[in-house]
């Protein structure tokens, strides 16, 4: 039986191998060269797999890795593919082993590049598109053959998982292509690649407009504590977490110094960057960050730019090096690059209808603290997927706003859960997610326990009993105030 037979799945299910690891090394797959296919023998916390690494090149300019591993025994049946971050210009081999672990065959992709910059796409349009949504697609579906060829038959279900820039090609998988998986999981997203450059140059050119303008990275935990004293209790539970920032309207003006200059106040310029980060640079251009977010403020406002934000400028929107972050137009050049982006990086289409008829399932989730993207992109975009779809949409996609949550994880909340076994449920046992069981540790202990809720509801004290267990929370409907 030929490999091109076992893809075209003419062999029913077997627990036995259908092609030895070895003969991928021939397949035979369009615009594909498949590099190395070797058994790797098990240890101590990993199972036998075959290793797989291939070059993918859909265009002459493309240059596209990816990876794929398969557990020779105790496959699950399933795939999942990991997303990227930031640039992502590497193979994430860690999020693979876990997904091995759990006996996924997985596989992941460097996007056509090295390297953490955006440097590859000057000159390179071919590159970019590869980078924005073609390598991932790709990758899913040489691997999807792959797996075929190496079982017998296909994978049952395929899965998303990634955060960051994993979470905005989440989404883009989700828009653009719809039968690519069953369920994905979208952690806080860049879906919206140009607002998110944006802020971090707003940033950059508010904490560096002159000497007075630098906060000192130790006020950053004075601001903290100043909105956790005007909005920690709001909730009704004074826990060191914000709950829902959108309804917090701490003003750093408030502890701004009354004489000199101390290190538990603000001077009249800090206070007025501090406004300037939470505020963003409005006008449709983006959302700022969140009261709760200021622990990690030195992504955005530390003495150099931001690398993620100031390459898309220089590399993508300028084609220019040189370009220098201080001559950007907030009106003009944020024009430009709306244009520019136009079906390319950002991941904004509120329109999921082929995903919802193909049976998807999608579960976001996004920390209210995080400093890297703002929080309420993610809340604007399902809203706007709400008002394009209709009510029915939590039928399939849901939202999980996580309270003192940083960027992708860590935080003053509770930032542990598993949101792929949560899908696992709804996918494959049809149990939608009522709420998302969260933990916090503290020196590699367990202290707190709570709901995560379905957007927009919030998670309440019930007013009785240990405010750090789970059992005495519930989540409830609250209006979300912009």
């Amino acid at each position: 039986m030929t490999l091109r037979s076992l893809i075209l799945g003419c062999v029913a299910a077997t627990p036995a191998i259908a092609a030895s690891c070895g003969e991928l090394k021939s397949l035979r797959l369009p615009d594909t060269t498949i590099t190395f296919a070797q058994t790797i023998a098990a240890s101590a916390d990993l199972p036998e797999y075959c290793s797989v690494a291939a070059t993918l090149r859909p265009t002459a300019d493309s240059d596209i890795k990816i990876e794929v591993y398969l557990p020779v025994a105790g496959w699950n049946g399933k795939y999942q593919a990991v997303g990227n971050g930031g640039w992502s210009g590497a193979i994430d081999r860690r999020s693979m082993i876990a997904a091995l672990r759990r006996g996924y065959a997985t596989s992941s992709t460097d996007t056509g590049h090295e390297g953490g910059s955006a440097s590859f796409a000057l000159g390179h349009p071919e590159k970019l598109m590869d980078y924005a949504w073609r390598s991932e697609h790709e990758m899913t579906v040489k691997a999807k053959a792959m797996i075929a060829a190496f079982y017998g038959n296909a994978a049952k279900l395929s899965y998303w998982t990634g955060c960051s820039a994993g979470g905005k090609q989440a989404l883009k998988e989700a828009q653009r292509f719809p039968g690519d998986f069953d369920g994905i999981v979208a952690g806080a997203p860049g879906l919206d690649w140009v607002a998110r450059a944006a802020l971090s140059m707003w940033v950059a050119q508010a904490v560096n407009k002159d000497d007075a303008s630098h906060i000192p990275p130790a006020k950053f935990n004075v601001i903290h504590a100043a909105a956790l004293d005007a909005c920690d209790a709001a909730d009704g539970l004074k826990d060191g977490v914000i709950e829902d920032p959108s309804r917090c309207k701490f003003d750093p003006k408030t502890i701004e110094c009354k004489g000199d200059d101390a290190a538990t106040c603000l001077t009249a310029p800090e206070a007025e960057v501090a406004r300037k980060i939470y505020a963003g640079p409005g006008r449709g251009i983006a959302p700022g960050l969140e009261r709760g977010s200021e622990p990690g403020w030195t992504t955005f406002a530390g003495p150099q730019p931001f690398s993620i934000g100031f390459d898309y400028f220089k590399y993508v929107v300028f084609e220019n090096p040189d370009w220098n972050f201080r001559t950007l137009n907030f009106d003009s050049d944020i024009i430009r690059a709306k244009k520019l982006d136009a079906d390319r990086i950002n991941a904004t289409d509120p329109d999921l209808s082929a995903f919802r008829k193909h049976g998807g399932k999608l579960l976001q989730y996004h920390g209210w603290s995080d400093p890297q993207i703002p929080p309420a992109s993610s809340v604007a975009y399902y809203e706007s997927v709400l008002k394009k779809m209709g009510s029915t949409v939590p039928d399939f996609y849901r939202l999980f706003m996580v309270p003192g949550m940083a960027h992708c994880g860590r935080g003053d909340g509770a930032s542990d859960f598993d949101m792929l076994d949560v899908l696992e449920q709804w996918v494959e046992h049809n149990k939608p997610p009522l709420q998302v069981p969260a933990s916090r540790k503290r020196d590699g202990k367990v202290d707190r326990t709570r709901p995560l809720c379905p957007f927009p509801q919030v998670s309440r004290y019930k007013g009785a009993g240990n405010p750090d267990d789970a059992a005495n929370f519930t989540c409830v409907s609250s209006p979300h105030d912009r």
